[in-house]
């Protein structure tokens, strides 16, 4: 398989789009290890083989340069990380302090950085890859998540640069997911049928599969994306309708 031999790091790896994308490594041959503050009710698998775990609070800088340090004695090398711990919140800007929105800022930007800083070297030594796990919220208005969707933006620009500060040892780019269906979409989305109507805004007509953003992770840290840094890749099932289309009075059928 495409991935055998490698090892990744995903963090926040332990449920929702994380797990999708550490199954989804698993599947293509890779060893997994997944992090989070807490543990899964049970361990990531697929294709008969499971995710190492191990606890992590991403936004402590000593613990998180232990913890790839403990990845390397345990594992020899490292070849991929996958940034995708974060989110957030619903609160409008004026319903919360700095501070709320500072820690959202901490844990969806800062901490991918000090991920990848104390990922570098074994990153280097393998040549590997840095794949950062952003969001459409970073390219278009947030509103009730704001901070979340400036620092989602921040990382999109992080990641252009580190392409190329890093270049030519490491590639690094960034996935943009649009909404996927998780087992906490309704508390962004609600019930059976909100869901499906907020699918029906999206042009292919549903909301995505954890598995199928997972597909799209192993592509850009794999050897056929190998050219690829620097990017950042859209997995939004077309995007949004713009709204005029269905304002306007003109081109419409009777």
């Amino acid at each position: 398989m495409e991935l055998d031999g490698r090892v990744a790091v995903v963090t926040g790896g332990t449920r929702g789009v994380g797990a999708g994308i550490a199954r989804a490594f698993l599947r293509a041959g890779a060893e997994v290890v997944v992090c989070a503050r807490r543990p899964p009710d049970e361990p990531v698998r697929a294709a008969g083989r499971a995710a190492g775990f191990r606890p992590l609070d991403l936004r402590d800088g000593a613990a998180v340069r232990e913890f790839f340090a403990r990845v390397a004695r345990d594992h020899g090398r490292l070849d991929v990380l996958v940034n995708n711990a974060g989110g957030t919140p619903y609160r409008l800007l004026g319903e919360g302090e700095p501070e709320r929105h500072a820690r959202v800022l901490a844990l969806n930007l800062t901490a991918p950085l000090t991920a990848s800083l104390a990922a570098y070297e074994q990153l280097r030594a393998a040549r590997g890859s840095v794949v950062m796990i952003g969001s459409v919220s970073g390219t278009r208005p947030s509103p009730g998540t704001a901070a979340y969707g400036a620092a989602k933006a921040g990382l999109e620009n992080l990641a252009r640069s580190m392409a190329v500060e890093w270049a030519p040892e490491v590639r690094v780019n960034t996935l943009v997911p649009g909404m996927v269906r998780t087992e906490l979409s309704h508390l962004h989305y609600g019930d059976a049928d909100g869901l499906a109507a907020v699918g029906r805004t999206v042009p292919l007509g549903r909301l995505a599969e954890p598995s199928e953003i997972g597909e799209a992770a192993v592509f850009l840290a794999s050897d056929r994306a190998g050219y690829v840094s620097g990017a950042s890749l859209l997995v939004h099932g077309g995007g949004e309708r713009p709204a005029f289309l269905d304002a306007a009075t003109v081109n419409k059928e009777d």
